[in-house]
């Protein structure tokens, strides 16, 4: 195998690099060495054998579906109403409550009626003009740092600031380091995965977390609080962020307050390393790939010039926008979710009975060899000008509870980038790149260092 660091070969070069793959399980996983594992890392108990076949039988009640049909059936069609598996509610239950990702039924569809319009392309402006302004801190940064830097820690900076700007912004009282601190420590909470919540042991049982983290949750929640109130209290005569918008939706349709410290939470959780996570892995292709780096750099200056990144610019830059797509493809955030069939139902042949637990590894999916030419290797022009199956590229998921925050997400990821690509180029080091790890949102398990250069440096060289 290609080392994922040796540099990228010409385009018309038989041999390509293959860029560096999650370690999933090429043995049999028993149900107690399942839940030992996967707290650790999920991949370490999804087998291997998803990325070349459709479907297959895990330990106990566990199905793994990698079948497109099957996969639109079951999020989409006869299997749309099952509720999301019992061990995400353990796992993230604690801190993001009653809130939009782990509600149910009628109370869910009341969320999704009442934040659907917070995320609509008409707001979509607003919140990227904070973007662009991250954005240029972000590409600045990594001119100055004229060397290795750690992009996947400057990514997660970077969507920590834009968190700070859109949803907590506008209170003196509450700094940004706070915020900063805050999330981080929200982050490791809802990434380690306890034993007793794979294994649905009774929630009065004390988990470890709870002694490392709960405080901090805590604190969290009230400092969330405090900022929906004090804006409450001295709103904005038009919206400038995402929790003006919040709280216009709150103005005609009430909700309790907890319940909105909820949802703002959710969409945190949702949207900070997952942006920041696909920000990294999408530098780290582009300097596996310094042509393809230098094409999409072309094409946001050709667009954007030296100025502000616009949201109407962005429909501009289909090669950026097909890059991100690819990242996604490779390394998406929610790399595996789940559901328990809430009723009998059978799928071209495959009998889900009540009480099941449907695995969707999305990671395995978007690199089947079925489905995928070349699955494993990174190919910027695989989605432009095409489109695929429904079913078969699902980075935010898909039917009734697909991302609601799609677009925010999409539109974070490229103004970050087209930002961080006028400001510098970036080249592989020696530091190998550690692979995927996956426990809430799929990250890389370890530093991710390239070498920063500034642009007018590097043309200049």
């Amino acid at each position: 195998m290609s080392s994922p660091n040796m540099p990228a070969q010409d385009s018309m070069t038989l041999v390509q690099p293959i860029p560096v793959q999650a370690d999933l399980a090429t043995a049999d996983v028993g149900l107690i060495d399942f839940a030992k594992k996967a707290g650790k890392n999920i991949f370490s108990v999804i087998p291997d054998a998803t990325r070349t076949q459709s479907y297959l039988k895990g330990p106990a009640r566990i199905h793994y579906v990698c079948d497109p049909e099957m996969v639109t059936e079951l999020l989409a069609g006869a299997g749309r109403r099952f509720p999301k598996a019992a061990f995400t509610h353990n796992v993230i239950g604690p801190v993001v409550g009653n809130g939009m990702i782990l509600s149910e039924g009628e109370k869910w569809r009341s969320q999704r009626h009442r934040y659907a319009p917070l995320f609509a392309a008409r707001n979509l402006p607003v919140l990227t003009r904070h973007f662009a302004q991250t954005g240029d801190e972000l590409a600045a940064f990594f001119a100055r740092a004229q060397g290795e830097v750690d992009v996947s820690d400057a990514a997660q900076e970077a969507t920590l600031t834009n968190i700070s700007r859109v949803m907590f912004s506008g209170n003196e009282a509450v700094s940004k380091e706070d915020v900063r601190l805050g999330m981080r420590r929200f982050t490791d909470y809802i990434s380690y995965m306890s034993l007793f919540d794979l294994m649905g042991l009774p929630k009065w049982m004390p988990r470890l977390k709870w002694l490392r983290s709960k405080k901090a949750i805590r604190d969290l929640r009230q400092l969330t609080h405090d900022v929906i109130t004090n804006r409450r209290a001295a709103r904005h005569a038009e919206a400038v962020d995402f929790l003006d918008l919040l709280i216009e939706a709150l103005q005609t349709d009430k909700e309790d307050i907890e319940t909105t410290v909820d949802n703002l939470l959710t969409f945190v959780a949702a949207g900070y390393e997952t942006s920041a996570n696909t920000v990294a892995w999408g530098l780290y292709l582009l300097a596996m790939h310094p042509q393809v780096q230098a094409d999409l750099r072309a094409e946001v200056i050709e667009v954007c010039g030296a100025g502000p990144i616009g949201f109407a610019d962005l429909p501009k830059m289909p090669k950026l926008h097909a890059h991100v797509r690819e990242t996604l493809r490779m390394y998406p955030a929610g790399a595996l979710f789940a559901r328990d069939a809430s009723e009998e139902v059978t799928i071209k042949d495959v009998t889900f009975k009540k009480g099941d637990v449907i695995m969707f590894p999305v990671y395995a999916l978007h690199r089947n060899e079925l489905l995928w030419e070349n699955a494993a290797l990174y190919q910027h022009d695989r989605f432009l000008n095409r489109k695929y199956p429904r079913g078969q590229y699902i980075p935010f998921g898909d039917g009734p509870r697909i991302c609601i925050g799609a677009q925010y997400a999409e539109t974070e990821i490229m103004v970050l980038l087209a930002s961080a690509l006028r400001g510098a180029s970036f080249e592989l080091t020696e530091h190998p790149v550690a692979p995927p790890n996956l426990t809430f949102t799929m990250r890389p398990d370890g530093p991710l260092m390239l070498r920063a250069v500034p642009v007018g440096q590097a043309a200049s060289e």
